[in-house]
């Protein structure tokens, strides 16, 4: 009897779940939004030399999501045939089972066409302002990002979160203060007047975003699957990337159809500064690159919170100040310096105190294990001092 009896000491520990694909999912992502900074800049370049269309530009932006089609059907059939394989083809589960539940993707759907408005928005300030203002003004989404993560997605905000969303509040708001010094302005929009609207919009469109994310992160925790694992594969992140891309690019196509953005489509092609063949090149590429961001943003907030996709925006406003300065020859003047130290502030010290407050969970974690540890040590001996003196206690009874 004693022989088949295993002890807890004896018996074989559960395998650790390993947290690296997900981190490298999430190393993935961001990648993919850093190799989309060249979609701000194509938008640019379409306004700088021609380009009039609000609705249009904007469902460029969202356009990108077809691409996501034949992977997500790759994966989809590689998953139901493995599945059938582990299964010895017992198993029943078809590609539906594998589709975001019906609750998740009409609300994603809602947000996709929120988030269509939202892009539309943003179009309105980057036709008004440079692409280096326009920029810097969008990174105050972190700002609302926190604040509205904090009312739909149970965020906490550390002092040193605070101090970020103050100081992203402050730099960009710097920019108010004097009219644009772009050299490579649209016709039109060099008055106050078009400055202080191009702000206003910008900043709309900032807090819609920041709107967005957190909405996107309560959707998955609230209509997600149960398993943790299947609401954070990336096929999932690309269903959900494709309903909004779908829903919002619905919502622009109704835009341009009441804009009549259809029919002035030839003639704008005709006259567009860089030629009529790189009116069209710029649509391709800008649709490519504004995928790429959006499905690493939305691989973020799937995989980790939409606080952390938001800092990945913000990440981008070095990169875009450059590529503005490099490409576009805009000047980079004292205020947009102020701005851009304030900025980075904000982004610094909110990285410091996620830092800080990792460390603090690492080691509340490690004292509570070392707790558990110790308890079951002593529970062991305990019963061991038992055994013992059922022992003894058998011994002196005997002959």
């Amino acid at each position: 009897m004693q022989g088949n009896i295993i002890s807890d000491d004896d018996a074989p520990a559960a395998p650790p779940v390993s947290t690296t694909p997900l981190r490298l999912v999430i190393i993935f992502s961001a990648c993919l939004v850093l190799l989309g900074a060249g979609g701000p800049l194509l938008l640019r370049v379409y306004f700088v030399h021609g380009g009039r269309r609000l609705w249009l530009s904007t469902f460029i932006q969202l356009s990108g999501w077809p691409l996501l089609l034949p992977p997500i059907i790759c994966v989809l059939l590689f998953r139901r045939r493995s599945r059938r394989e582990a299964d010895d083809g017992r198993s029943s589960s078809s590609i539906a089972d594998q589709l975001l539940p019906w609750r998740l993707a009409g609300a994603i759907a809602v947000l996709g066409a929120f988030f269509g408005v939202a892009c539309f928005v943003y179009s309105l300030g980057v036709q008004a302002l440079p692409l280096s203002t326009s920029s810097l003004l969008l990174s105050t989404q972190l700002a609302f990002n926190a604040v509205f993560a904090f009312l739909f997605a149970g965020l906490r905000l550390t002092p040193f979160s605070a101090n970020a969303v103050v100081l992203l509040i402050i730099g960009p708001a710097v920019l108010g203060v004097g009219p644009s010094s772009s050299s490579v302005t649209p016709a039109g929009e060099s008055s106050r007047r078009a400055h202080w609207t191009g702000f206003v919009e910008t900043i709309a469109a900032a807090a819609m975003c920041g709107l967005v994310l957190p909405l996107v992160e309560a959707a998955m925790s609230r209509y997600g699957r149960r398993r943790r694992e299947d609401n954070r594969s990336y096929v999932t992140v690309m269903q959900i990337q494709a309903t909004m891309g779908a829903a919002g690019s619905a919502v622009c196509l109704l835009g341009m159809a009441v804009t009549g953005d259809f029919r002035a489509l030839p003639k704008e092609a005709a006259g567009f500064g860089l030629g009529e063949t790189k009116y069209f090149l710029v649509f391709v590429f800008e649709a490519v690159s504004w995928q790429l961001f959006n499905l690493g943003i939305m691989g973020l907030i799937v995989c980790a919170s939409s606080l952390l996709a938001g800092i990945m925006i913000a990440v981008l406003l070095p990169l875009s100040q450059v590529l503005a300065v490099v490409f576009l020859r805009e000047k980079f003047d004292g205020t947009k310096g102020i701005a851009l130290v304030l900025s980075l502030w904000g982004f610094v010290s909110y990285l410091y105190g996620e830092n800080n407050a990792n460390k603090k969970k690492k080691k509340k974690k490690r004292r509570e294990e070392e707790a558990m540890r110790m308890t079951r040590t002593r529970q062991d001996q305990s019963g061991k001092g038992l055994l013992v003196t059922a022992g003894e206690l058998e011994s002196s009874a005997g002959p």
